[in-house]
């Protein structure tokens, strides 16, 4: 990380309630993962699992070792994996990261759509659940090299899929404000 970032920045306050973790993140490209296991090492330090599409996982098979599961859109095996989340979700010694807008999406993007699944999720988990709103940004500013900017906030609210969306999308909009007003330093 620090060979390929100038600096990362993390911004926010979380209190580890030990619990099980859910990690909801914006997906920009294919660091994500490895920024939230960073995030998750310097903050949290649970088992690390993170849900990703299944042809992606095929092509990186590498990520299987890491925490990576898969998921396989419009198919039946997609109750396995939201089950085998919530399984996951059971065990205070487990984060587990999702895009919930299911694809990656420009960091210009002003909204996101949440596939049901997290939803879904979330009913089938038992216990309670940490759930971490995680948004990650990346400028240049001066510098040959990019710097991260992660953002975090815990949610607290419904469960509903409407709720969890709106609350990141605006969650999300305060980081990009919060970021803008860097360029004015």
């Amino acid at each position: 990380m620090k060979q390929m970032f100038y600096s990362i920045e993390f911004t926010g306050k979380i209190q580890d309630r030990k619990k099980p973790v859910l990690l909801i993140g914006n997906h920009i490209s294919w660091w994500d993962g490895i920024w939230a296991l960073y995030f998750n090492q310097q903050h949290l330090q649970r088992r690390f699992y993170f849900m990703m599409q299944d042809d992606q996982l095929r092509k990186n098979w590498f990520f299987q070792y890491t925490g990576g599961f898969s998921i396989q859109k419009k198919s039946k095996s997609i109750l396995e994996t939201i089950n085998y989340s919530a399984e996951l979700l059971s065990n205070s010694k487990n984060i587990v990261l999702i895009f919930p807008s299911g694809k990656i999406q420009s960091m210009y993007n002003s909204e996101f759509i949440f596939e049901k699944g997290v939803e879904k999720i979330l009913q089938k988990v038992k216990n309670e659940v940490q759930v971490i709103f995680i948004v990650n940004l990346v400028d240049y500013f001066t510098k040959a090299k990019p710097s991260l900017f992660s953002f975090f906030q815990e949610y607290s609210g419904a469960n509903s899929i409407m709720d969890l969306q709106e609350r990141y999308n605006r969650f999300y909009m305060e980081c990009i404000s919060f970021q803008k007003q860097k360029d004015k330093q």
